[in-house]
């Protein structure tokens, strides 16, 4: 499976598959939230180029692909051409959050675990995970050309994400010449937001033709739940088609795809 392993290797030895190493684990922690804030397993490849991950949400609504580049490391050994390990990132979450402040994280693979080792001044701790045996990523991203591009706010997006949840769970969005939009509509209530082009809130705007679909609410806020705050979203959109979103978060960059609800007449 990896180039350059030693062909005998004595009884009882540790075979270490990879190692990388952040100087503040809570940085770590806030990056892998983009992943599991959509799903809870899948399969991470770490490359010497750093890390990638592609993957569908259990429900195959939501695509989420997540690369970290080595840079982003103090320490990182990665075996050559790439190592793949399946894992449970809800798990892996909730350890990270046990970080205390200061801590630097190492985490490396020796055989069939996973091992996250948070070192602070004069102290360390370490856990041990199972690595799963998953089947491969998910398919190749869509292959789309959106109609119209926006760069908001996130801060005043997931602002919006707010005010629509008090409405309904399906929210449309739309961009034109004049502007960006959504609406909700709910059995009490109705809520339409309308943000001109040149509006504080929209960053950078681009429209070849005219766009609205609509998504199901929650998806979408746990898409942008990740995103620092006052960062900007990046929003692709095309009409009746998967939206596609990306920003970054700690030298991450994360893509999602979501899938339109299509409305039968």
């Amino acid at each position: 499976m990896f180039k350059n392993m030693p062909s005998h290797i004595p009884s009882g030895s540790v075979i270490l598959m990879f190692k990388f190493s952040v100087d503040d684990a809570k940085r770590y922690k806030n990056a892998t939230d983009a992943i599991v804030n959509l799903i809870d397993e899948g399969q991470l490849e770490i490359s010497k180029d750093g890390l990638f991950l592609r993957a569908m949400d259990p429900s195959q609504i939501a695509m989420v692909v997540f690369s970290m580049p080595k840079t982003a490391f103090v320490d990182y050994d990665a075996p050559a051409p790439s190592a793949k390990v399946g894992l449970n990132f809800d798990n892996i979450s909730k350890i990270l959050s046990r970080t205390r402040g200061g801590e630097k994280l190492e985490i490396s693979q020796a055989d069939n675990k996973l091992m996250l080792k948070f070192i602070g001044a004069k102290r360390k701790r370490s856990f041990k995970v199972p690595v799963l045996d998953m089947p491969a990523g998910a398919t190749k991203e869509p292959a789309l050309t959106h109609d119209a591009v926006i760069k908001v706010s996130s801060s005043h997006f997931k602002e919006s994400l707010r005010d629509c949840a008090l409405v309904s769970s399906h929210i449309s969005l739309s961009a034109s010449e004049e502007g960006f939009s959504i609406e909700v509509h709910g059995d009490s209530s109705d809520l339409t937001e309308e943000s001109e082009k040149q509006s504080e809130e929209i960053m950078e705007m681009k429209v070849t033709k005219p766009a609205k679909a609509t998504f199901p609410l929650q998806y979408l806020e746990d898409i942008v739940k990740a995103c620092p705050d006052n960062s900007p979203i990046m929003i692709h959109l095309k009409s009746n088609a998967p939206l596609k979103v990306e920003y970054e978060v700690e030298s991450a960059k994360v893509t999602y795809y979501l899938a339109p609800r299509i409305d039968s007449d």
